[in-house]
């Protein structure tokens, strides 16, 4: 329920983000980050999951030379400097790729399924890309 209160303004609304593509071959991944920047921008609560092969977005040493586009990993150290620094990954997709938190590029929660299932039913909104 909206209050509406006159001369009260509505509290930022909760948005999640979620990252299950890779990061390259498809606009989904850049599509997200640009869509939580312009969210962060507009003062609302803003966090990023990634689950599947959404995690690789976030890995370390993405080289994209050989596939001729621009490797925008490296924007995702810049969400600090929009004060979205809720950043969540599945354990069970990092670990089905080999990777962990130490082989991202930035610092992450990892949660398991169930506890990232638990955050997204808290949200507003949850956008899936």
């Amino acid at each position: 329920m909206v209050d509406a209160t006159p001369g009260k303004k509505p509290g930022p609304k909760k948005f999640m983000l979620v990252n299950r593509r890779a990061p390259h071959g498809t606009i989904y991944a850049l599509e997200a980050l640009e869509v939580v920047l312009i969210a962060a921008t507009f003062d609302q609560d803003v966090s990023l999951a990634f689950l599947d092969d959404g995690v690789y977005a976030l890995a370390k040493g993405q080289k994209t030379t050989g596939i001729e586009v621009k490797n925008f990993s490296p924007t995702f150290r810049a969400l600090d400097d929009y004060d979205v620094n809720k950043l969540y990954v599945e354990r069970e997709s990092l670990q089905k790729r080999g990777l962990d938190a130490d082989s991202l590029l930035v610092p992450v929660q990892v949660l398991d399924a169930k506890q990232l299932g638990e955050l997204m039913a808290q949200q507003d909104v949850v956008l899936s890309f």
